[in-house]
């Protein structure tokens, strides 16, 4: 694979995940349904938000996104598994808003509530088009799950040698009193190609 094609797939798997992760979450927070229940002879509007219908929908948007950090922090048969889990959270994600969407049980359950009482009849149900929505969401999450399984073997992963050089005492990296810097033992010939090898970057 090209650079150029390594770096677009990487770029749209982190929009996709990025973006269908807020739009769960955001969809959550809006209302689901509506509808009517009789109070003393009048009726008494409500209403049933995303979170209230499902909690499913948002936390499998946190794994997610968790999941989309966790690719770049993980190699070879550890990027395949989290790439797995991303694509499993959109996939739960949609199903779990497309089940929502003709959701009554939290209607009632916010009429019965209001009204003081264990049961209550709501009528007059409608349903917005927020779950459409959060099943949106979950499809560009299980589209950065695929991007990850099918590309994500070529793309860059954090590497400890960064961190091992930034916490190596100062006196390490100099020499004596001339200040010269000495030589670094991970800057070996062998290990620079091995690092070319995982795709890493060793400059």
């Amino acid at each position: 694979m090209s650079p150029g094609t390594t770096r677009r797939t990487l770029a749209v798997a982190l929009l996709s995940g990025a973006a269908g992760a807020t739009v769960v979450l955001i969809s959550a927070g809006q209302t689901w349904g509506e509808g009517e229940t009789a109070v003393s002879g009048a009726e008494l509007p409500v209403t049933a938000s995303g979170s209230a219908v499902s909690g499913l929908p948002s936390a499998l948007a946190l794994v997610g996104l968790a999941s989309l950090v966790a690719v770049f922090a993980v190699r070879r048969t550890g990027r395949a598994v989290v790439s797995s889990v991303l694509a499993l959270s959109g996939a739960g994600a949609i199903g779990a808003a497309l089940l929502g969407s003709g959701d009554t049980e939290a209607l009632e359950s916010n009429a019965a509530e209001a009204m003081g009482l264990t049961r209550a009849a709501v009528t007059g149900v409608s349903h917005t088009g927020w779950p459409w929505f959060s099943a949106l969401g979950g499809l560009l999450l299980l589209c950065a799950g695929l991007l990850a399984l099918s590309y994500g073997q070529q793309w860059p992963a954090m590497s400890g040698r960064y961190e091992r050089s930034a916490r190596r005492p100062a006196g390490a990296r100099e020499g004596g009193a001339g200040g010269v810097a000495a030589g670094d033992p991970d800057d070996r010939p062998e290990d620079i190609w091995r690092a070319l090898d995982r795709g890493e970057d060793p400059t």
